[in-house]
Protein backbone atom coordinates (compact mmCIF):
# COMPACT_ATOMS: atom_id res chain seq x y z
CA UNK A 1 0.00 0.00 0.00
CA UNK A 2 1.14 3.53 -0.78
CA UNK A 3 0.22 5.98 1.98
CA UNK A 4 -0.38 9.70 1.43
CA UNK A 5 -0.80 12.50 3.96
CA UNK A 6 -3.43 15.01 2.82
CA UNK A 7 -3.84 18.64 3.80
CA UNK A 8 -7.54 18.89 2.99
CA UNK A 9 -10.60 16.67 2.56
CA UNK A 10 -10.98 17.92 -1.00
CA UNK A 11 -7.81 16.04 -1.91
CA UNK A 12 -9.78 12.78 -1.63
CA UNK A 13 -12.66 12.27 -4.06
CA UNK A 14 -15.93 12.27 -2.11
CA UNK A 15 -17.54 9.55 -4.22
CA UNK A 16 -14.52 7.26 -3.90
CA UNK A 17 -14.53 7.88 -0.12
CA UNK A 18 -18.23 7.08 0.29
CA UNK A 19 -18.05 4.05 -2.01
CA UNK A 20 -15.25 2.60 0.11
CA UNK A 21 -17.21 3.35 3.26
CA UNK A 22 -20.11 1.20 2.01
CA UNK A 23 -17.77 -1.80 2.03
CA UNK A 24 -15.85 -0.84 5.16
CA UNK A 25 -15.62 -2.74 8.45
CA UNK A 26 -17.73 0.06 9.93
CA UNK A 27 -20.19 2.30 8.11
CA UNK A 28 -22.04 5.17 9.77
CA UNK A 29 -23.22 8.61 8.64
CA UNK A 30 -20.53 10.15 10.86
CA UNK A 31 -17.86 8.68 8.61
CA UNK A 32 -19.26 10.00 5.33
CA UNK A 33 -17.05 12.45 3.44
CA UNK A 34 -19.59 15.28 3.70
CA UNK A 35 -19.96 14.82 7.47
CA UNK A 36 -16.23 14.49 8.15
CA UNK A 37 -15.46 17.60 6.13
CA UNK A 38 -18.20 19.63 7.85
CA UNK A 39 -17.03 18.46 11.28
CA UNK A 40 -13.45 19.45 10.60
CA UNK A 41 -14.42 22.91 9.31
CA UNK A 42 -15.95 23.68 12.72
CA UNK A 43 -13.74 21.42 14.89
CA UNK A 44 -16.72 19.84 16.64
CA UNK A 45 -18.36 23.15 17.48
CA UNK A 46 -15.16 24.56 18.90
CA UNK A 47 -14.25 21.45 20.88
CA UNK A 48 -10.73 21.45 19.43
CA UNK A 49 -9.10 24.82 18.85
CA UNK A 50 -5.50 23.82 18.16
CA UNK A 51 -5.92 20.58 16.25
CA UNK A 52 -3.73 19.54 13.33
CA UNK A 53 -5.39 17.53 10.56
CA UNK A 54 -3.81 14.15 9.80
CA UNK A 55 -5.79 12.76 6.87
CA UNK A 56 -4.16 9.64 5.45
CA UNK A 57 -5.17 7.52 2.47
CA UNK A 58 -3.71 4.28 1.18
CA UNK A 59 -3.77 3.20 -2.46
CA UNK A 60 -3.04 -0.05 -4.20
CA UNK A 61 -2.98 -0.43 -7.98
CA UNK A 62 -4.05 3.24 -8.15
CA UNK A 63 -7.26 2.52 -6.19
CA UNK A 64 -8.01 3.86 -2.76
CA UNK A 65 -8.17 1.00 -0.24
CA UNK A 66 -8.02 2.72 3.14
CA UNK A 67 -8.67 6.10 4.79
CA UNK A 68 -7.68 7.27 8.27
CA UNK A 69 -9.31 10.62 9.15
CA UNK A 70 -7.30 11.77 12.17
CA UNK A 71 -6.07 14.87 13.94
CA UNK A 72 -3.34 15.62 16.48
CA UNK A 73 -4.11 17.51 19.67
CA UNK A 74 -2.92 17.75 23.25
CA UNK A 75 -5.37 15.62 25.23
CA UNK A 76 -5.39 13.69 28.50
CA UNK A 77 -1.72 14.18 29.19
CA UNK A 78 -0.28 13.33 25.79
CA UNK A 79 0.07 14.57 22.25
CA UNK A 80 -2.54 12.25 20.78
CA UNK A 81 -3.82 11.18 17.40
CA UNK A 82 -7.61 11.14 17.56
CA UNK A 83 -10.31 10.09 15.12
CA UNK A 84 -11.78 13.03 13.23
CA UNK A 85 -15.22 13.62 14.72
CA UNK A 86 -14.17 13.03 18.32
CA UNK A 87 -15.69 13.20 20.85
CA UNK A 88 -19.08 14.61 21.64
CA UNK A 89 -21.25 14.89 18.54
CA UNK A 90 -20.14 11.95 16.37
CA UNK A 91 -21.52 8.78 17.92
CA UNK A 92 -19.70 6.18 15.79
CA UNK A 93 -16.18 6.46 14.36
CA UNK A 94 -13.57 4.14 12.86
CA UNK A 95 -11.07 3.72 10.07
CA UNK A 96 -12.46 3.30 6.56
CA UNK A 97 -11.18 0.07 5.04
CA UNK A 98 -12.53 -3.26 3.83
CA UNK A 99 -12.30 -6.28 6.13
CA UNK A 100 -9.80 -8.09 3.91
CA UNK A 101 -7.45 -5.09 3.91
CA UNK A 102 -8.00 -4.06 7.52
CA UNK A 103 -5.09 -5.68 9.39
CA UNK A 104 -2.37 -4.76 6.94
CA UNK A 105 -3.81 -1.25 6.50
CA UNK A 106 -3.47 -0.59 10.25
CA UNK A 107 0.06 -2.03 10.36
CA UNK A 108 1.12 0.13 7.42
CA UNK A 109 -0.71 3.17 8.82
CA UNK A 110 1.10 2.99 12.16
CA UNK A 111 4.44 2.48 10.38
CA UNK A 112 3.67 5.51 8.20
CA UNK A 113 2.65 7.71 11.13
CA UNK A 114 5.65 6.80 13.26
CA UNK A 115 8.05 7.49 10.39
CA UNK A 116 6.45 10.61 8.87
CA UNK A 117 5.21 12.29 12.05
CA UNK A 118 7.50 10.76 14.64
CA UNK A 119 7.90 13.85 16.84
CA UNK A 120 4.32 15.11 16.50
CA UNK A 121 2.44 12.52 18.58
CA UNK A 122 2.97 10.13 21.48
CA UNK A 123 -0.11 7.96 21.31
CA UNK A 124 -3.61 7.25 20.04
CA UNK A 125 -6.86 8.10 21.81
CA UNK A 126 -9.74 6.72 19.76
CA UNK A 127 -13.31 7.18 20.94
CA UNK A 128 -16.62 5.81 19.68
CA UNK A 129 -15.41 2.58 18.10
CA UNK A 130 -18.28 0.10 18.09
CA UNK A 131 -17.82 -2.90 20.35
CA UNK A 132 -17.87 -5.13 17.26
CA UNK A 133 -15.15 -3.24 15.36
CA UNK A 134 -12.09 -5.30 14.36
CA UNK A 135 -10.04 -2.16 15.00
CA UNK A 136 -10.19 -2.96 18.72
CA UNK A 137 -8.35 -6.28 18.40
CA UNK A 138 -5.99 -4.88 15.77
CA UNK A 139 -4.85 -2.02 18.02
CA UNK A 140 -4.33 -4.40 20.92
CA UNK A 141 -2.22 -6.71 18.76
CA UNK A 142 -0.20 -3.85 17.26
CA UNK A 143 0.45 -2.39 20.72
CA UNK A 144 1.71 -5.72 22.04
CA UNK A 145 4.00 -6.18 19.04
CA UNK A 146 5.41 -2.65 19.27
CA UNK A 147 5.74 -2.58 23.06
CA UNK A 148 3.21 0.22 23.47
CA UNK A 149 0.88 0.63 26.46
CA UNK A 150 -2.68 -0.28 25.51
CA UNK A 151 -5.87 0.50 27.43
CA UNK A 152 -9.45 -0.22 26.34
CA UNK A 153 -12.71 0.67 28.10
CA UNK A 154 -16.41 0.94 27.48
CA UNK A 155 -17.17 4.58 26.73
CA UNK A 156 -20.97 4.78 26.33
CA UNK A 157 -23.97 2.50 25.77
CA UNK A 158 -25.72 2.83 22.40
CA UNK A 159 -29.26 1.44 22.86
CA UNK A 160 -31.03 0.20 19.73
CA UNK A 161 -34.46 -1.16 18.85
CA UNK A 162 -34.39 -4.06 16.36
CA UNK A 163 -37.33 -3.93 13.96
CA UNK A 164 -38.47 -6.72 11.68
CA UNK A 165 -42.17 -6.37 11.13
CA UNK A 166 -45.32 -4.34 11.70
CA UNK A 167 -45.77 -1.79 14.48
CA UNK A 168 -48.06 -4.17 16.37
CA UNK A 169 -45.32 -6.82 16.24
CA UNK A 170 -42.87 -4.32 17.72
CA UNK A 171 -45.30 -3.40 20.49
CA UNK A 172 -45.94 -7.07 21.27
CA UNK A 173 -42.29 -7.44 22.27
CA UNK A 174 -42.54 -4.78 24.96
CA UNK A 175 -43.58 -5.36 28.55
CA UNK A 176 -47.36 -5.19 28.84
CA UNK A 177 -47.35 -2.02 30.93
CA UNK A 178 -45.08 -0.18 28.53
CA UNK A 179 -47.00 -1.37 25.47
CA UNK A 180 -50.22 0.02 26.92
CA UNK A 181 -48.50 3.26 27.92
CA UNK A 182 -47.29 3.98 24.37
CA UNK A 183 -50.68 3.15 22.88
CA UNK A 184 -52.48 5.21 25.51
CA UNK A 185 -50.38 8.33 24.98
CA UNK A 186 -50.62 8.16 21.20
CA UNK A 187 -54.40 7.61 21.37
CA UNK A 188 -54.90 10.35 23.96
CA UNK A 189 -53.06 12.87 21.78
CA UNK A 190 -55.05 11.84 18.71
CA UNK A 191 -58.37 12.09 20.54
CA UNK A 192 -57.56 15.27 22.47
CA UNK A 193 -59.42 17.51 20.01
CA UNK A 194 -56.41 19.85 19.97
CA UNK A 195 -55.36 19.20 16.39
CA UNK A 196 -52.44 16.91 17.15
CA UNK A 197 -50.59 15.58 14.11
CA UNK A 198 -47.09 14.51 13.21
CA UNK A 199 -45.41 15.02 9.85
CA UNK A 200 -42.16 14.31 8.08
CA UNK A 201 -40.58 17.53 6.82
CA UNK A 202 -40.18 17.90 3.07
CA UNK A 203 -37.04 19.98 3.79
CA UNK A 204 -37.97 22.52 1.12
CA UNK A 205 -37.05 25.49 3.34
CA UNK A 206 -34.12 23.94 5.16
CA UNK A 207 -33.03 27.09 7.03
CA UNK A 208 -36.51 27.58 8.48
CA UNK A 209 -36.66 23.91 9.48
CA UNK A 210 -33.28 24.17 11.21
CA UNK A 211 -34.49 27.26 13.08
CA UNK A 212 -37.58 25.38 14.26
CA UNK A 213 -35.46 22.41 15.32
CA UNK A 214 -33.00 24.55 17.30
CA UNK A 215 -35.82 26.52 18.98
CA UNK A 216 -37.38 23.31 20.31
CA UNK A 217 -34.00 21.91 21.34
CA UNK A 218 -33.13 24.96 23.41
CA UNK A 219 -36.35 24.71 25.43
CA UNK A 220 -34.30 22.23 27.46
CA UNK A 221 -31.87 24.21 29.66
CA UNK A 222 -29.07 21.68 29.29
CA UNK A 223 -29.38 21.67 25.51
CA UNK A 224 -29.57 25.46 25.45
CA UNK A 225 -26.28 25.58 27.33
CA UNK A 226 -24.79 23.06 24.91
CA UNK A 227 -25.82 25.19 21.92
CA UNK A 228 -23.04 27.76 22.03
CA UNK A 229 -22.59 29.88 18.92
CA UNK A 230 -19.78 27.64 17.60
CA UNK A 231 -21.92 24.55 18.28
CA UNK A 232 -24.91 26.09 16.49
CA UNK A 233 -22.69 26.66 13.46
CA UNK A 234 -21.46 23.08 13.73
CA UNK A 235 -24.99 21.68 13.98
CA UNK A 236 -26.10 23.65 10.92
CA UNK A 237 -23.12 22.35 8.98
CA UNK A 238 -23.91 18.77 9.98
CA UNK A 239 -27.57 19.15 9.01
CA UNK A 240 -26.62 20.65 5.64
CA UNK A 241 -24.15 17.80 5.08
CA UNK A 242 -26.84 15.21 5.86
CA UNK A 243 -29.26 16.97 3.53
CA UNK A 244 -26.70 17.15 0.74
CA UNK A 245 -25.96 13.46 1.20
CA UNK A 246 -29.65 12.55 1.07
CA UNK A 247 -29.87 11.04 4.56
CA UNK A 248 -31.47 13.83 6.61
CA UNK A 249 -34.77 12.83 8.28
CA UNK A 250 -36.64 15.52 10.22
CA UNK A 251 -40.11 15.19 11.77
CA UNK A 252 -42.34 17.40 13.91
CA UNK A 253 -45.38 17.03 16.13
CA UNK A 254 -47.92 19.83 15.92
CA UNK A 255 -50.70 20.85 18.29
CA UNK A 256 -53.22 23.22 16.72
CA UNK A 257 -50.68 24.22 14.08
CA UNK A 258 -47.97 24.88 16.68
CA UNK A 259 -44.82 22.77 16.46
CA UNK A 260 -44.27 21.26 19.89
CA UNK A 261 -41.79 18.42 19.33
CA UNK A 262 -39.05 17.60 16.84
CA UNK A 263 -36.76 14.69 16.10
CA UNK A 264 -33.77 14.94 13.81
CA UNK A 265 -32.53 11.59 12.56
CA UNK A 266 -30.32 10.13 9.87
CA UNK A 267 -31.96 7.71 7.42
CA UNK A 268 -28.95 5.65 6.44
CA UNK A 269 -28.25 1.99 5.63
CA UNK A 270 -31.92 1.06 6.00
CA UNK A 271 -32.08 2.15 9.63
CA UNK A 272 -32.91 5.37 11.43
CA UNK A 273 -30.23 6.94 13.60
CA UNK A 274 -31.73 9.17 16.31
CA UNK A 275 -29.45 12.21 16.46
CA UNK A 276 -31.28 14.80 18.55
CA UNK A 277 -34.73 15.98 19.60
CA UNK A 278 -36.59 18.73 21.40
CA UNK A 279 -39.98 19.49 22.93
CA UNK A 280 -41.94 22.56 23.98
CA UNK A 281 -42.32 22.08 27.73
CA UNK A 282 -45.58 24.03 27.73
CA UNK A 283 -47.21 20.96 26.12
CA UNK A 284 -45.88 18.24 28.39
CA UNK A 285 -49.41 17.24 29.37
CA UNK A 286 -49.65 15.62 25.91
CA UNK A 287 -46.30 13.77 26.24
CA UNK A 288 -45.18 15.18 22.87
CA UNK A 289 -41.78 13.53 22.87
CA UNK A 290 -43.21 10.08 23.53
CA UNK A 291 -46.00 10.53 21.02
CA UNK A 292 -43.63 11.65 18.29
CA UNK A 293 -41.22 8.80 19.02
CA UNK A 294 -44.08 6.34 18.80
CA UNK A 295 -44.93 7.67 15.35
CA UNK A 296 -41.28 7.55 14.30
CA UNK A 297 -40.98 3.88 15.23
CA UNK A 298 -44.26 3.16 13.48
CA UNK A 299 -42.90 4.88 10.37
CA UNK A 300 -39.78 2.70 10.56
CA UNK A 301 -41.92 -0.43 10.73
CA UNK A 302 -44.12 0.64 7.83
CA UNK A 303 -41.15 1.61 5.68
CA UNK A 304 -38.98 -1.44 6.19
CA UNK A 305 -36.29 0.05 8.40
CA UNK A 306 -34.53 -2.68 10.34
CA UNK A 307 -33.52 -0.70 13.41
CA UNK A 308 -33.95 2.51 15.33
CA UNK A 309 -30.61 3.47 16.86
CA UNK A 310 -30.82 5.85 19.84
CA UNK A 311 -27.04 6.16 19.68
CA UNK A 312 -25.06 7.20 22.76
CA UNK A 313 -26.72 7.66 26.13
CA UNK A 314 -28.52 5.53 28.70
CA UNK A 315 -31.64 7.63 29.29
CA UNK A 316 -34.36 5.48 30.83
CA UNK A 317 -37.02 6.14 28.19
CA UNK A 318 -34.91 4.40 25.55
CA UNK A 319 -35.17 1.10 27.39
CA UNK A 320 -38.87 1.59 28.03
CA UNK A 321 -39.28 1.67 24.26
CA UNK A 322 -37.51 -1.68 24.03
CA UNK A 323 -33.93 -0.69 23.24
CA UNK A 324 -31.14 -3.19 23.78
CA UNK A 325 -27.62 -2.07 24.64
CA UNK A 326 -24.60 -2.18 22.46
CA UNK A 327 -21.57 -0.06 23.28
CA UNK A 328 -18.93 2.24 21.88
CA UNK A 329 -15.41 1.94 23.16
CA UNK A 330 -12.39 4.09 23.91
CA UNK A 331 -8.89 2.85 23.11
CA UNK A 332 -5.87 4.73 24.42
CA UNK A 333 -2.41 3.72 23.23
CA UNK A 334 0.79 5.31 24.53
CA UNK A 335 4.19 5.00 22.86
CA UNK A 336 6.87 3.93 25.32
Amino acid sequence: MEYTLHKDFLEIDAQAWNDLLKESVSDSPFMRHEYQRAWWQHRGGGEWQNAQLVLVSARENEKIVGIAPLFIVEYDGQRALMLNGSIEISDYLDLIVRKNDHARFITGLLDFLTSQLADAWRGLDWYNLTDSSPTLAALEAESAQRGWVHHQEVYRPTPRIPLNGAFDEYLSRLEKKQRHEIRRKMRRAEESGRGVRWFLSDLQDLEAEIDAFVKLMEDDQNKAKFLSEPMRAQMRAVIHAAHAGGWLWLAFLEVGGQRVAVTLNFDYNNKLWGYNAGVDRAYLDLSPGWVLLGHVIQWCCENGRTEFDFMRGDEEYKYRFGAVNQFVMRVKVTIT
